[in-house]
């Protein structure tokens, strides 16, 4: 049966973590792989985290099965965190899935359930995966403009003008915060724009919200998605709590629907639990039960909150300086953009030359289209990526 197949290509972010972890180089710098570092280099577990799991870990009685839908606990107090009062509860429902990645497979199963060879308009560019799992869902893909590599920036008229031109039956795919991989986000008043126009055209909304928190603040970073769901009649999200929690391991999502009535969600819920019945059968508890934990108890989350506004803090702070560091050296302002990004990434704009020439002279890594993970970057050492990156471009 086997012989059938031909080897399918390598993720390259896992291919670019093998080539960094084989570089002997001391002085070598990581800003690809997208997870938060912290000033040692390293992905920490929060402090609001480790005491979670020793109270569930005192307190656990069993391991039996939570249900299709997992932890219920969990699900009520990610409705809280990211919807606010924005929508009507009888209309909304929620099932914990394996990340924000299995969020988004999930709900793109449903969408080509109800829907099949929908199109889905994706921003141009967006996360690496989502061409896939759309794709291996059945999906059709279409991009609207997004990214100004000029200006770095977003192509705020170009993409409304393109959002305008659809209709029922599309699919938007928006970013909710922290845009991967550019960085570059929407303000309020283009999130009302775009939430005007999805519901004159009837279009679908699909959000994306893998970093609520790490760009301004939750409240400021979950505006977007709530302005969309008062909106709109119908709408998706796919939340993580991988970045915000410090959770990657243990795959920690939820897939969200917002039906056009109580009586749609109930039957549209029905049809997400037996695509979950029929993948994985229910979602892992741990991570979600920490969550869990961490949101119902005052004293937990104002801990988690502090922790997650030190660690978006010291992303603006980096940020600040790596612009300040090209802007002293090159007396410009063409990475003056990097300051004014926010969440974890930014589309530096290079050509794969300087890209492959940073990783080859300096062992500087990041993707091949020049997103840097703003994270990784070392704080005794902008100086040096300053100059390694203006080598690069000359």
């Amino acid at each position: 049966m086997f012989e059938t197949l031909t080897k399918a290509p390598g993720d390259k972010i896992l291919a670019l973590m093998g080539e960094y972890a084989a570089d002997s180089r001391s002085t070598k710098i990581d800003l690809g792989v997208g997870v938060y570092k912290d000033e040692k280099g390293v992905t920490p577990v929060m402090s609001s985290v480790r005491k979670a799991e020793e109270r569930i870990l005192s307190n656990e009685k069993t391991k039996t099965y939570l249900g299709i839908a997992g932890n219920k606990g969990f699900g009520a107090a990610v409705l809280d965190l990211v919807l606010g009062d924005s929508v009507d509860r009888a209309r909304v429902r929620i099932a914990q899935a394996p990340g924000g990645t299995g969020s988004l497979w999930v709900l793109m199963q449903l969408i080509n359930r109800a829907r099949p060879g929908a199109t889905i308009h994706v921003s141009n560019p967006t996360w690496a995966n989502h061409n896939p799992i759309a794709l291996n869902s059945g999906l059709k893909v279409a991009t609207y403009p997004y990214f100004d590599p000029a200006t770095r920036g977003v192509r705020f008229a170009e993409m409304l003008a393109k959002l305008d031109t659809l209709g029922a039956g599309d699919v938007v795919l928006l970013h909710g915060c922290c845009h991967n991989p550019t960085g570059a986000n929407l303000t309020n008043d283009q999130w009302d724009q775009v939430a005007a126009s999805l519901k004159r055209t009837g279009a679908l909304p699909f959000i994306d919200l893998a970093y609520l928190g790490f760009g301004d603040g939750i409240a400021a970073d979950a505006y977007g998605t709530r302005k969309v769901l008062a909106t709109a009649p119908e709408a998706l999200i796919a939340f993580s709590g991988s970045k915000n929690f410090g959770l990657y391991r243990e795959r920690v999502g939820a897939a969200i629907l917002v039906a056009r009535n109580a009586e749609e969600a109930e039957i549209t819920n029905s049809q997400l639990l037996n695509i979950i019945r029929g993948a994985y059968s229910q979602p892992p508890d741990h991570g979600a039960e920490i969550i869990r934990t961490i949101l119902e108890d005052a004293e937990l989350r104002a801990e988690w909150e502090s922790e997650l506004s030190g660690m978006r803090e010291r992303m603006i702070t980096l940020r600040q300086k790596l612009a300040a560091a090209i802007r002293e050296r090159s007396n410009s302002s063409d990475f003056d953009f990097v300051a004014d990004h926010r969440g974890m990434f930014s589309l530096l704009g290079l050509p794969v030359e300087a890209v492959d020439h940073l990783k080859a002279k300096n062992g500087v890594y990041m993707t091949s289209d020049s997103r840097i993970n703003v994270a990784g970057i070392p704080e005794d050492r902008v100086g040096d990526l300053a100059d390694a990156v203006l080598a690069a471009i000359r």
